[in-house]
C-alpha cells in the first residue's frame, strides 16, 4: 500500500550527496533528476529533469555547512516541487542547523530553530524526517507532522560489540543526561555527569564538578555533536584527570567547526565514532575517526511513512542493510552494525 501517493522519487541537495546515495541504494532506486547550483551572482536556481505530478517526494538535506545555503536549496527545490504537482513532499532534515538556537535564553535574541521551521512549512513541505533535534521542542515549532529519529543507538550498539570491560557513560553537560542515561542501559553501564557553565556566545565553557565515578573505567563521553570540541575535549581531560583508564567519544552530528580536528586529533580520546548526518570531507578526517551511516534508519523510515505504516518500528527492520553498509573511516572501512 502507497498512503495513496503514486511513485516515491528521492531527490537531494549539495549538503550531503553521499548521504542521498546511500539512502537511494537502500530502497533501490535512482536518485531524482534535479539541477541545483547557483549563478554568478549568488542566486540559487533548481531545475527538476523529470516529472514528478502526484508523486511521494522526499527530498533529502543536511543543514550543514555552509548552512545558510543549504537551507535556501531545501526550501527553494520543495517550492520548485510543490510547482510541480508533486503528490507529497517530505523534508528529509538529518542534521537540523540552528537547532541551538531553540529558546530565548538572553534578552533580544532570535528563537532561529523556530523560524526555519515556519519556512520550510510555508515553502510546501508537508512533513519532516529527522535525525536527533537539539531540543524536543522543536517539533512543536513545525505546523507538520514531524518523525525525530534517534541514531544514538548505532553509537550504542557499536560499543556494547566492543565489549568494554568496565565502561561508564559520562555525559558532558547536565542538559545531555537523558540521551547519556539512554545509552547508558544499552551498554548496560553506569552513569557520570559533568556540570559546566558556558561563558557567554564564544564556545567557551568551564568545567565545575564531575558527578560519579570514572576510575579504572572505559569512559564512552556521550553528546548529540561536535562543534568546536572544545566541552568535549576538556570533558575527555577531565575523565583522564579522575583515573579514567580509555576515553571514547561519540556523537550523533560532526559539525567540526574552527580547530575541532586538530583538538580531536590531539586529544587523549582512543577513538571518536559519528554518524553521517554531517559529511565528514577527507580534510576533516583523521585517524581516530569512525563513521557510521544512518542511511539504513532513513531509507527504512521514508519506505514506510510511503507505505502509511509504522515509523517507530524502524530500528528492529535495519539490522541486514547495517551489517552489510560499511562505515566509512579515514583508514579504511569496517563492518556495520548487525541490530537485533
Amino acid at each position: 500500500m502507497s498512503g495513496g501517493f503514486d511513485e516515491i522519487t528521492i531527490f537531494g541537495g549539495n549538503s550531503n550527496p553521499q548521504l542521498v546515495e546511500q539512502i537511494c541504494d537502500y530502497l533501490g532506486l535512482r536518485q531524482g533528476r534535479a539541477e541545483v547550483f547557483k549563478f554568478s551572482n549568488d542566486n540559487t536556481f533548481v531545475r527538476i529533469g523529470e516529472s514528478v505530478r502526484q508523486h511521494d517526494v522526499f527530498v533529502v538535506q543536511s543543514f550543514s555547512t555552509p548552512v545558510n545555503d543549504s537551507i535556501m536549496e531545501m526550501l527553494i527545490m520543495i517550492d520548485t516541487l510543490t510547482r510541480a504537482s508533486a503528490g507529497r513532499i517530505t523534508a528529509v532534515i538529518p542534521y537540523y542547523g540552528y537547532g541551538r538556537t531553540d529558546k530565548k535564553d538572553q534578552p533580544r535574541v532570535p528563537i532561529t530553530a523556530r523560524l526555519v521551521a515556519k519556512l520550510v512549512v510555508q515553502a510546501g513541505a508537508d512533513r519532516v524526517l529527522t535525525v536527533d533535534l537539539h531540543a524536543g521542542q522543536i517539533q512543536g515549532f513545525f505546523d507538520i507532522p514531524v518523525d525525530e529519529l534517534s541514531a544514538m543507538f548505532l553509537g550504542a550498539q557499536y560499543f556494547v560489540e566492543k565489549r568494554l570491560e568496565r565502561p561508564v557513560v559520562v555525559s558532558p553537560d547536565l542538559g545531555n543526561t537523558k540521551r547519556a542515561r539512554n545509552f547508558a542501559e544499552i551498554l548496560d553501564a553506569p552513569l557520570a555527569i559533568i556540570e559546566k557553565r558556558r561563558i557567554g556566545n564564544r564556545d567557551k565553557s568551564e568545567v565545575l564538578n564531575l558527578i560519579g565515578s570514572v576510575e579504572g573505567r572505559q569512559v564512552v563521553i556521550v553528546d548529540d555533536e561536535i562543534d568546536t570540541a572544545g566541552s568535549i575535549c576538556q570533558a575527555a581531560d577531565v575523565c583522564v584527570a579522575n583515573g579514567a583508564e580509555e576515553v571514547y567519544a561519540t556523537c550523533i552530528h560532526p559539525v567540526f567547526s574552527g580547530p575541532a580536528v586538530d583538538r580531536l586529533a590531539a586529544s587523549v580520546f582512543k577513538e571518536v565514532v559519528v554518524t553521517n548526518t554531517v559529511p565528514v570531507p577527507p580534510e576533516k578526517q583523521f585517524d581516530k575517526l569512525t563513521v557510521i551511516s544512518v542511511a539504513g534508519i532513513l531509507g527504512e523510515s521514508i519506505q514506510r511513512i510511503h507505505a502509511g505504516a509504522s515509523v517507530s518500528s524502524v530500528y528492529r527492520s535495519v539490522g541486514p542493510y547495517q551489517s552489510r553498509m560499511p562505515l566509512s573511516v579515514q583508514v579504511g572501512s569496517v563492518g556495520g552494525d548487525g541490530l537485533e
